[in-house]
């Protein structure tokens, strides 16, 4: 008896170890991460792209679902940064797209600007809502064989770097909403901001985190 209740106490141990492994499994899963970045050539520029991995954390699906608009807010840019002066802005771009719920058709909705796209499924609509991309730069701008940035790189202690990001605009939320968010974790809703270099050939430079 003494032998079975040891096996008993190890079986049981050991299966709230794994609840434990598999809800910190679960809460590390829910955010924003960058799954890959690309500067390429284009014919009408150099396009910035980047994918990101959306999980909505418990309490912000839940207010998805009933009725509220989360704002999401990518970044895409480039910079010329300089150890002896201030970091200077090539190209930026910040893109606000909208995730919504419509609780008649069972249907979520992705909005970027007059442009959407409904789905049935809400990892479908995550899925579109990773995919973010900038207007493209004018080829002049980032030449590395005219006068543009890459062609100066070669300047001591000059470089070209491109950034990405996302996160969920609280500021966007019902006021009674962003009192609550202030003091809830899983409201803190973003990626890290990734940053890679961009080489002077710049076709087709592509980084995964």
């Amino acid at each position: 008896m003494r032998c079975c209740r040891k096996i008993i106490d190890t079986l049981f141990k050991s299966s709230c170890l794994l609840g434990l492994l598999l809800s910190a499994s679960l809460v590390w899963a829910d955010g924003i991460e960058i799954n890959k970045v690309e500067a390429r050539l284009t014919e009408d520029g150099y396009l910035l792209t980047a994918d990101f991995n959306i999980n909505l954390p418990p309490a912000v699906e839940e207010a998805l679902k009933r009725g509220i608009t989360l704002y999401f807010v990518s970044e895409l840019s480039v910079h010329r940064s300089r150890w002896y002066w201030l970091d200077s802005d090539i190209a930026k771009h910040e893109q606000t797209t909208k995730l919504a719920f419509n609780t008649l058709t069972q249907q979520y909705r992705i909005s970027r600007g007059g442009l959407f796209q409904s789905f049935y499924e809400l990892k479908d609509a995550l899925h579109v809502l990773g995919r973010q991309s900038a207007p493209a730069i004018p080829a002049a701008k980032l030449d590395n064989s005219g006068g543009g940035y890459l062609s100066r790189m070669t300047n001591k202690g000059s470089h070209v770097d491109a950034f990405a990001s996302m996160r969920l605009d609280l500021s966007q939320l019902p006021k009674p909403l962003q009192v609550n968010a202030l003091t809830n974790d899983q409201w803190n809703f973003e990626s890290k901001r990734y940053h890679w270099d961009i080489s002077p050939s710049l076709n087709g430079n592509e980084d995964r985190p």
